[in-house]
């Protein structure tokens, strides 16, 4: 066992991930306290803010029989929230009416030494990587209960039962509540190897419940960060160098420092400046009045057209990483009957959350407080923590509700700006809230990426040969280059790797997939889908261009590369007959087909488009297939794969961040559009989870892949036009 009781800020610091991977403290015990919360005797009772007694980690039980569920993954609109509280409360066999939840706070785990698990929100790992130790943490916690009412009524555990948060003592009749027994049970030791119920027999999970956070959001109740008001708080607005990696040279406060309600001008860091004033517009217009002079380094020389040069010389480079390869694919490609070839690229994109990053920080040389919407308390906290130069255990982080993330909350740059202004306003709350042209400037971009595809048939049509070459971004090896593998991004291969939770899905006799790294000085992130958006769109439509070339139907074409591949064929043949693809469509109505691995899950969508003009795409309606393996919530799994929809599909159309002279020129939503409600299609969600004993897959992100490449390939069939590069708005097609 591995305790951490009063770390010091760089030991703890140094435990933390880079970028959006979280901070690990170890996590032995997950669901409860440690040896060293347990030295102080078998009485100890760990109690939270309110003093009620914490019967496990993850479940506090108040005398009134409110179950108090702590949910350590971020609530960013996605429901993670209401569906690890649904696991948590169907091995706790509690009433689900009386079900509230918190988030624990990474200070706090710290003090009473008790270590956590890597709690970032991203990756779709929100229940997929949460869901045996959440299970357990309830499991663990019922027969705690169990055992306590049955030690006040002097009987055997095993002849009680729980349900709906009252325990029965089978052979007499009497009952007690989780209320009447939670501080007795948070005295005793917590049972190791519980055993969990099988999914066949869930009652809470597994059911289409209602959100719980539903009811916040329609009143207003709902605190997040840009709405968060503290006694004396000033507010903060801030400029980075409009070229990214650029630095600060100088800036001249006097210009500023008599304007109504400024209060100071600080230097933030090596590269920014800000502006704290008692209102932020007061704040952001004496920003805009502020003379500041940049270095803008070496990045201020690139441009769209200089960046697209230099992956475009990687698509034929001899030097390349390969991530997944079988026989001897350039030596079938050269003796193929016929090759097919295609060069397709893909964009920089913002994250763009309807709420810009912001985060208020409170300062003294004792103590540090942080509020923030963070996908990752912990990262949060290391960040805090780094920033202000104090020692763990004097430092709290507060994690607030997020307006949209999509992995730009991953990183915590802003974050350390907000503390880093805080230190020099020591005892004054002072919230940081970027404005909409400064997040969009210093966003975390999706990596920009070209694809050069080769196939090679054989005299029967066959398909013997696939090369797949990818230029551009890695993004660990800018955020954590430590976890390249010889160089090598497998992040990259998305859908296209070996076996695995991002497992290419057809065969091939002869197969090459590698990467020619090409990074830029515009920082990449993980966007929301990642590098699974961009390969599925390369893939998808080039099997599309096999399918034409073999001349076969895209359907059986895929089949037949599926035949090793089970689930990826379950999925694809779901939305071929929902979508009704064996009869013909509607007069003027034209269709395409996408599948792929991703996130541990199965996906695959089915599109029926019209096309006015040439160019007006009107999308009638889209079929979407998830295999999950496991699903929580069957309705909240509808939900996400619409909503990721109207993510995937709003790049398709509208996303991309151009460059000039080293900036982002997109700066707003006016340059930077969304498709309107009036644009989304009917989206016919199929859930299909085949459970088993492969790990759980994602939600959020895989289904989002498969949305463009469905909709390009229909449009191919409506017009014979191929669209290789994105957004269609760059080619003057848009929404009917």
């Amino acid at each position: 066992m591995t305790t951490v009781l009063n770390p010091t800020r760089r030991s703890f610091v140094l435990g933390g991930a880079l970028g959006g991977g979280g901070l690990a403290l170890g996590l032995q015990l997950p669901f409860g306290p440690t040896a060293a919360d347990a030295a102080e005797g078998p009485a100890q009772v760990i109690r939270d803010a309110n003093g009620f007694p914490e019967v496990t980690a993850w479940v506090v039980i108040r005398p009134d029989d409110t179950v108090v569920i702590r949910i350590a993954r971020s609530e960013m609109g996605q429901g993670t929230l209401t569906g690890l509280a649904q696991l948590v409360a169907e091995e706790l066999e509690c009433d689900w009416g009386k079900v509230t939840t918190e988030y624990p706070t990474p200070g706090q785990n710290v003090k009473r030494a008790r270590i956590w698990r890597d709690f970032a929100t991203g990756g779709s790992r929100g229940i997929r990587a949460s869901h045996e130790y959440v299970r357990e943490g309830g499991a663990a916690a019922r027969t705690m209960l169990v055992q306590a009412a049955a030690n006040r009524w002097n009987v055997a555990a095993s002849e009680c039962v729980a349900a709906a948060s009252v325990i029965t003592h089978t052979p007499s009749g009497r009952s007690v509540t989780y209320g009447q027994v939670a501080e007795d049970a948070a005295r005793l030791e917590i049972p190791k190897g519980v055993k969990l119920k099988d999914p066949k027999d869930w009652k809470i999970a597994g059911k289409p419940l209602a959100r719980l956070d539903t009811l916040g959001k329609l009143t207003g109740a709902q605190v997040y960060g840009t709405d968060l008001k503290l006694p004396g708080m000033l507010n903060a607005a801030i400029r980075d160098c409009p070229v990214q990696r650029g630095s600060l040279r100088s800036f001249d406060a006097t210009k500023v420092s008599r304007m109504k309600g400024v209060r100071h001008v600080l230097q933030v860091g090596t590269s920014a400046v800000a502006v704290v004033a008692d209102t932020w517009w007061q704040a952001k217009t004496a920003l805009d009045a502020l003379p500041i002079e940049w270095d803008e380094g070496a990045g201020a020389k690139a441009s769209s057209a200089s960046i697209a040069f230099r992956l475009k010389e990687g698509l034929t480079a001899s030097q390349a990483f390969t991530g997944n390869s079988n026989g001897d694919a350039r030596g079938a490609l050269a003796t193929a009957t016929k090759t097919v070839e295609a060069v397709y690229d893909y964009p920089f994109q913002n994250h763009a959350p309807m709420e810009p990053m912001n985060a208020t920080a409170r300062y003294t040389p004792e103590r540090l407080e942080v509020w923030v919407p963070t996908q990752n308390g912990e990262a949060s906290f290391a960040a805090a923590t780094e920033a202000a130069g104090l020692p763990a255990d004097k430092v709290e982080v507060y994690k607030i509700n997020l307006g949209g993330g999509f992995g730009r909350r991953g990183f915590q740059d802003f974050v350390t700006q907000a503390v880093l202004i805080a230190k020099q306003i020591p005892g004054t709350p002072v919230k940081l809230l970027w404005s909409r042209e400064e997040d969009m400037t210093h966003g975390r971009y999706h990596p920009i990426m070209q694809s050069r595809l080769v196939g090679g048939f054989d005299a029967q049509n066959r398909l013997v040969a696939l090369h797949m070459r990818l230029s551009g971004q890695s993004i660990i090896a800018d955020v954590a280059p430590a976890n390249l593998v010889n160089g090598m991004d497998p992040l990259t291969f998305q859908g296209l790797y070996q076996p695995g939770e991002h497992g290419f899905g057809y065969t091939v006799p002869n197969l090459l997939i590698d990467h020619a790294m090409r990074n830029t000085h515009l920082k990449p992130g993980f966007w929301r889908g990642v590098n699974a958006n961009q390969n599925a769109i390369f893939l998808e439509c080039f099997v599309d261009e096999l399918a034409d070339a073999a001349g076969a139907d895209p359907l059986e074409f895929r089949r037949q590369l599926t035949v090793n591949h089970p689930r990826n064929r379950g999925v694809l043949d779901a939305v071929a007959e929902r979508i009704g693809w064996s009869k013909p469509a509607a007069p003027g109505v034209y269709r395409g087909l996408a599948q792929m691995k991703a996130f541990g899950s199965f996906v695959a969508a089915a599109a029926e488009i019209s096309v006015t003009g040439g160019n007006r795409i009107k999308i009638h309606r889209i079929v979407a297939a998830t295999d999950p393996g496991y699903a929580v919530n069957p309705a909240q799994i509808e939900r996400q794969v619409a909503g990721s929809f109207v993510y995937g599909l709003s790049a398709l159309f509208f996303g991309e961040c151009t460059v000039k002279d080293g900036r982002v020129e997109q700066q707003n939503f006016d340059t930077y559009e969304s498709m309107r409600i009036r644009h989304m299609p009917k989206v016919e969600a199929i859930v299909m989870p085949t459970g088993g004993s492969e790990p759980w897959g994602g939600i959020g992100e895989p289904t989002i892949c498969v949305a463009a490449p469905a909709v390009l390939n229909a449009f191919y069939r409506a017009t014979g036009k191929r669209i290789r590069s994105i957004p269609l708005k760059k080619h003057g097609i848009t929404f009917a």
